[in-house]
């Protein structure tokens, strides 16, 4: 999970980027879903990478317009399975 914070509350720069250039992803991360509050200032996005460093290929292209604040978070059913006593 992906929190994107625009700086300055300012959503338009980084608009004007994905129109002009799209996601500019590495081929190893992909896009799931984002939802924007209603007043721009944040975005969350479900993105899914193979590991951190992938997705800094991503974000290289962003940060002077985005702060990203990046949580790995697992299928339930994933997390539950690695949480089995194993025996």
């Amino acid at each position: 999970m992906i929190i994107e914070r625009f700086r300055g509350g300012d959503i338009g720069p980084t608009g004007e980027r994905f129109r002009t250039r799209g996601r500019m992803m590495p081929g190893d991360v992909h896009y799931i879903a984002s939802w924007i509050v209603p007043d721009g200032s944040v975005c969350y996005q479900l993105m899914e990478a193979p590991n951190r460093e992938a997705l800094a290929g991503w974000t290289r292209h962003w940060e002077d317009l985005v702060d990203f604040e990046i949580v790995e978070v697992l299928e339930s059913a994933d997390f539950w399975e690695r949480r089995r006593p194993s025996g």
